[in-house]
């Protein structure tokens, strides 16, 4: 059937969010699109006068498309070279979706992404619906098939699972600016002690490379350990700028919503490390170098206002 435009207005009405609700469930901007994509095409074909709540139909599309992914996505990520983390975006990113609530930012903090991952597929559709989007329970049942009841007791397995890996606490931009210039300071001093005065003694740091850009796979444990790491990783050297292409930059703003160090050369991101921080200190340095996931991250950093000179040049 070929669409009208009040079709086409109305998908496009609804586009943002279930980008938003995609990019939570698949943790990856481009799966996300996809996604979408997909969910546009088979709103194509549908006879869309027999749709009678078209926000509800694309959401049970688009949450059924992702169920498939996620499930697929297992089997790839078992190949896949080294530690998989979630794409970072930055802020302003409109995939990010609704951040009124607190439930909202924290439903797509980098700290929560990375829990979600050990949820199966069916518990992340249903805590996303109903934690970032407030789905009534009864809605959740009809989108994903279950009943109301098994709804509500996957919601409370999904929840208690994120809640005990949770240590995150919420900063607002300025904060999360003072969290990163001094983990900038520590770390390029040269020294650990600075860096081990910023951890907490059970801080962890891993690296997603995807295969593409050296990264440790298994992650280094402790405050001391993790210090050590960062000391050497924040060293300039002749090395690391010519595998990069020049002198990265490092600014300090906001990925997911909290800390984060981003490094440009030449315009263009070539990584973002995330700062879980709790009342105690930095609990975890989460840092996303695949380039595969670093290109919407270009883009949104190509659009925003960069009055400030980088706080170092590595």
């Amino acid at each position: 059937m070929a669409l009208i435009m009040s079709d086409v207005d109305r998908f496009e009405a609804a586009r943002p969010r279930l980008e938003a609700i995609a990019y939570r469930l698949l943790g990856s901007s481009g799966d996300a699109e996809d996604a979408v994509q997909e969910t546009y095409l088979r709103w194509q074909a549908a006879d869309a006068d027999r749709i009678e709540v078209p926000e509800a139909w694309l959401t049970k599309v688009l949450t059924n498309l992702c169920l498939n992914q996620l499930t697929s996505a297992r089997a790839r990520r078992e190949t896949y070279v080294g530690r998989w983390l979630p794409e970072p975006l930055l802020a302003g990113d409109t995939m990010l979706g609704p951040a009124d609530t607190a439930e909202q930012r924290e439903s797509v903090s980098y700290a929560v992404l990375v829990l979600l991952e050990r949820l199966s597929p069916k518990e992340r559709a249903v805590y996303v619906l109903r934690e970032a989007f407030d789905y009534p329970h009864r809605e959740i049942a009809e989108i994903l098939d279950i009943t109301e009841a098994a709804g509500q007791q996957i919601y409370h397995r999904a929840k208690k699972h994120v809640a005990e890996g949770r240590t995150r606490t919420e900063v607002d931009e300025a904060a999360a600016r003072r969290i990163v210039e001094e983990f900038l300071a520590a770390a390029t001093s040269g020294r650990t002690e600075p860096l081990v005065r910023l951890l907490t003694q059970d801080a962890v740091s891993v690296g997603d490379g995807g295969g593409k850009v050296p990264a440790r796979a298994k992650a280094f444990e402790g405050a001391l350990a993790v210090a050590t790491f960062l000391r050497g990783l924040f060293k300039p050297s002749d090395a690391k700028r010519k595998y990069v292409g020049g002198a990265p930059a490092m600014y300090a703003t906001t990925a997911n919503g909290g800390p984060a160090v981003v490094a440009v050369v030449d315009g263009r991101v070539v990584g973002i490390t995330c700062l879980e921080v709790t009342e105690d200190g930095i609990v975890a340095v989460r840092s996303q170098v695949n380039p595969d996931k670093l290109s919407r991250a270009t883009e949104r950093w190509a659009a925003m206002d960069h009055d400030e000179e980088p706080l170092y040049v590595l």
